[in-house]
């Protein structure tokens, strides 16, 4: 009946107006589903932020002073920054040890331990838990650490008064906005890395002497110093300085613990002489270790690890080492190391017992000392070994310290209480007012065992309800978002399904997006609405209301198709078993292929496995297809395996000029066989479809010729500039110009040649090649030939497969299975899967080829040096982001040249691309962390932003292409089919 429709010309003309009105359609949906992918992918980057990045800081809490005489009138608290623990407690190469004053107290009259910081082992982290008692805001990241997120409370805040002295980095932070304070820094100019740093800890120590030698003129200050609940810090940086520029096992590392001792020393026998009352309490310790490389922050041992001694008033004098000691063994500190580590034997301290603590246990420390309340954000545990109080008072003292924190919570409950209907209370502490009442009653009948015992259990409690308020939102926002991320995948699959593939001949299906889902909308939007409203009366942030509604209007669109999806499950019912088993395994394939690439991210070597293996099978595989004197299938594993060199090569790439001029050769010999190919195989059937002599012929008849000789001239011109930069001179203005016009030039002139598929792509390889060699400094360069070669061993598969399939099938059966759309393209197949994942696996090579671009470090400045040499950030950052930008845009070339060798919808392909660069996104989501050093932080940030940002990245980098593919043409199919016969 069509056919003879056809033949009368009726069927023609409906068929003509429904398909220009449904490519209208299509470009709509198309249009409008980009904004929506753009949208909700800039909303639920977000999501992180809400989720991981949220502030543990509560405002709102009253201070509990404990209930007993403070021992100490003043503390003294001494941290050496970047002070590891065991170059300050083993001894020097002649067996004397580093710190003989704070051995000696150690020994006498102080106590000891190993304080164990929490990655990010960062100055202003480690200052903020043993001043605040509570780790750093994981905001923070976000917001800049040298700067206050929010404010908290400190020990120093509760003091009467703060005497402090040290770096500009570290003192403003706690006493720029403190009244009752009294502060100087040092400029920045003194932290000079070329000299002995040791200096900066001797200036520390000179202002607090000048400041005591002042107050015998001034009346106040002396008045100020004779106060109670006075704190004197010094901060010494000496270490932290000296660790960075000589490492810390150099000689003026070590002599530097040295000088802090001393200073330690002189700080006492200072203080001692001037109050004359021994109701002074000291505390030495360090914010953060340094490893042998010369940095911290990441969990390593070395960076943890710090010392502490006390000694003074109120401080318990040295205990011989006992098996009784310690309750606690088997419980982890904050940095997962376990309590009762052994001690090594060339410390010399394994007779005194050792009472290790957590950064944050410092500040309740300080605060019992001195008899005031603790800080209220603090999470620290008071350590009792370290305080001589007796048995009532050290239950005093406990007990203000579990109210403390019990108040934290409370608050958090209270804040969470409010603004729920469904309020979900933490139910270990349900009863905690009886609990307290029960302690109280003890306390009065003098049971202070029992007492103590139920205070802590309790203070245990309140620090778990604390991080169950702290994460109260997360399983909802994280249900929230991943739901939202799959139904954008289910309905990007869905319009995938209707609009490229058999499904989208159905006229039926086209109507039902019309009718029938009006109802639908309706619930959707309702529902939308009532989720709306009930965060908008739990004073849920606007973020929340974005993140729901997104979810709820996605789902509402897939629940529209509901005759769409009845349509397609009849059809899978109705197919053989064999295709469902092709279903699965292509879900399953493409699953383990995607988590490879996700993995990829941290391990770059896998890339080397990848085109190792897949070099040999799919050269295997073409054996079977195509004959060995064809050379395809041995290019075809060439290229893959050459490829796989690069990422075992260092992220760092090393300067090279001679390798850069070498693969400016490489590139035009690679460009010159690749142009012989498309003028003499016109009879090879292997690269038929490739060639197109009957297209439109190239505009510059000598193209490359004029492309070789520019690829030449920047080869010449990168010893040239790079000369003159070890020379210690200034780039010429010519050469400047020179490099500026080629680079300039080189790329437009892909636009000027011939239509086919592998001049083209020739074109636009020896077109960005001069680019990226005056861009290159090392291996790179090379990276560059083997991407392309790796982009044509792709094509000439593809091309190899288009072959064997028309050899085998008819004609008339391949009209059967496939749907011709616009354009003489067909319908997608299961089978076309293989090309977003390609396209992925050497997208994300192009990322790692030659580093890691998820990383700052990758950045290599000397890289602009031949087009730039003035500081310039915006200019230099251009051309480094472009730099990385060219063989992405070599991938996405060969991409849509495949597509249009094929024969499929480029956007259809597109569309499978962000669908599988969500299932990654998805992935990285819960991936992202809180926890660890600031480049572990930033690095699972960005992961999981350069993933989202991919729908508009590549959308860009699509519309940059499509300048130089739009007009690439293949022979149709019937010349294809007329060749073959």
């Amino acid at each position: 009946m069509g056919g003879s429709d056809g033949i009368l010309g009726v069927a023609e003309i409906k068929s003509a107006t429904s398909m220009e009105r449904r490519g209208k359609w299509l470009k709509r949906r198309e249009r409008w589903l980009v904004v929506l992918g753009v949208v909700l992918h800039a909303v639920y980057m977000l999501s992180i932020f809400d989720i991981y990045f949220k502030t543990p800081i509560v405002h709102g809490m009253d201070p509990v002073p404990p209930r007993f005489t403070a021992p100490a009138k003043r503390l003294v608290l001494l941290i050496s920054d970047g002070l590891r623990a065991d170059k300050f407690f083993e001894p020097d190469t002649e067996g004397n040890y580093r710190a003989p004053f704070l051995r000696s107290v150690i020994k006498g009259w102080g106590r000891w331990g190993v304080s164990h910081a929490r990655p990010p082992t960062e100055s202003r982290p480690g200052h903020v838990s043993i001043i605040a008692g509570f780790y750093e805001d994981p905001s923070a990241v976000t917001k800049g650490w040298k700067a206050n997120p929010v404010e908290f409370d400190s020990v120093f805040n509760r003091s009467r008064h703060t005497f402090a002295f040290g770096s500009p980095d570290i003192i403003p932070i706690f006493c720029s906005a403190l009244p009752h304070s009294t502060w100087n820094s040092y400029p920045h100019e003194f932290e000079d890395f070329a000299t002995d740093a040791s200096f900066l800890d001797e200036w520390s120590f000179d202002q607090f002497q000048s400041l005591l030698n002042r107050s015998s003129e001034d009346p106040k200050l002396k008045q100020l110093l004779l106060q109670d609940n006075l704190v004197i810090f010094l901060h010494l940086l000496g270490c932290d300085s000296n660790g960075h520029a000589h490492r810390p096992y150099s000689s003026i590392y070590l002599n530097n613990v040295k000088v802090v001792d001393r200073i330690a020393e002189s700080v006492y026998q200072l203080v001692e002489s001037y109050f004359m009352d021994n109701r002074t309490a000291y505390i030495f310790t360090a914010d953060h270790g340094m490893s042998d490389k010369g940095s911290h922050g990441d969990g390593h041992q070395s960076n943890t690890d710090t010392p502490l001694v006390a000694w003074g008033a109120g401080v318990r004098h040295p205990m011989p080492m006992s098996s009784n000691n310690h309750s606690d063994c088997g419980v982890r500190f904050i940095d997962e190391h376990m309590h009762d580590m052994p001690t090594p034997t060339e410390w010399g301290l394994g007779g005194i017992e050792r009472v290790d603590v957590n950064q944050a246990d410092i500040a309740p420390l300080m605060s019992t000392l001195l008899g005031l309340p603790c800080p209220v954000n603090s999470v620290g545990n008071l350590p009792l070994g370290y305080v001589n109080l007796n048995e009532a008072e050290e239950v005093e003292a406990v007990l203000a310290n579990t109210k403390q924190i019990l108040n934290q919570y409370l608050r958090k409950s209270l804040l969470k209480q409010s603004n729920s209907f469904y309020f979900k209370p933490f139910k270990p502490l349900a009863h905690y007012s009886s609990v307290l009442d029960q302690v109280e009653y003890l306390i009065s009948i003098r049971d202070y065992e029992a007492a103590m015992k139920l205070s802590q259990n309790l203070r245990s409690l309140a620090l778990k309800g604390l991080n169950y308020f702290q994460t109260y939102d997360w399983l909802m926002l994280m249900t929230v978002v991943t739901l939202g991320y799959i139904g954008w995948m289910i309905y990007l699959i869905l319009h995938v399904l209707q609009s490229y593939t058999s499904f989208a001949g159905k006229e039926q299906q086209v109507l039902h997006l019309r009718n029938s889902t009006a109802k639908v909308h309706l619930c959707g939007y309702l529902f939308m609405g009532f989720v709306c409203i009930l965060l908008l009366l739990e004073h849920s942030p606007p973020l929340y209301h974005a993140y729901a509604a997104m979810t709820v209007f996605l789902w509402s669109q897939i629940f529209s198709e509901y005759q769409f999806l009845k349509a397609l499950w009849r059809d899978l019912l109705g197919k053989q078993s064999s295709c469902i088993i092709r279903l699965v395994a292509t879900f399953a394939i493409s699953v383990v292929i995607l988590e490879f690439l996700v993995h990829s991210f941290t391990e770059r070597k896998l890339y080397t496995w990848c085109f190792l293996i897949v070099g040999v099978i799919a050269s295997i595989r073409l054996y079977y297809s195509i004959p060995w004197k064809s050379m395809i299938p041995i290019f075809v594993w060439f290229s893959c395996w050459f490829l796989s060199v690069f990422t075992l090569m260092p992220a760092e790439i090393p300067d090279n000029t001679l390798l850069v001029v070498a693969s400016g050769v490489i590139i035009i010999l690679i460009g010159g066989v690749a142009t012989y190919q498309d003028m003499h195989t016109e009879a090879n059937k292997y690269w038929h479809l490739l060639l197109n002599h009957d297209m439109k012929k190239p505009k510059l008849p000598m193209l490359f010729h004029l492309q070789a000789l520019m690829v030449g001239l920047s080869s010449v011109m990168v010893p040239l500039s790079t000369s003159h930069r070890m020379q210690k001179q200034e780039l010429l203005a010519l050469h400047q110009l020179i490099n500026w016009s080629i680079s300039g030039f080189s790329m437009v002139l892909p636009l000027f040649s011939a239509t086919g598929i592998l001049s083209r792509m020739t074109s636009i390889f020896l077109g960005f090649a001069p680019t990226f060699l005056l861009l290159s400094i090392g291996y790179e360069a090379v990276f560059y030939a083997a991407l392309a070669l790796a982009l044509t061993a792709w094509i000439l598969y593809e091309n190899t497969l288009i072959y064997r399939s028309k050899v085998k099938t008819s004609s008339s059966k391949a009209e059967e299975d496939n749907i011709i759309l616009d354009n003489e393209e067909r319908g997608l197949q299961l089978s076309d899967m293989r090309i977003p994942l390609t396209f992925m696996v050497l997208f994300n090579v192009a990322f790692f080829g030659t580093g890691n671009f998820a990383s700052i470090a990758s950045f290599e400045i000397s890289s602009v040096y031949r087009f730039i040499t003035i500081f310039s950030p915006f200019l230099m950052a251009g051309l480094l982001i472009f730099k990385l930008f060219i063989p992405f845009m070599l991938v996405i070339c060969a991409f849509s040249a495949i597509t249009k060798l094929i024969r499929v919808p480029r956007l259809g392909c597109y569309f499978l691309v962000i669908l599988c660069s969500d299932v990654m996104t998805i992935h990285f989501f819960f991936l992202v962390r809180n926890t660890g050093s600031w480049m572990e932080i930033g690095n699972s940030i960005s992961h999981f932003g350069i993933m989202s940002a991919q729908v508009v990245f590549v959308l860009l980098l699509f519309a940059l292409t499509n300048i130089y593919t739009k007009d690439i043409q293949t022979r149709s199919t019937q010349q294809f089919s007329r060749k073959l016969m």
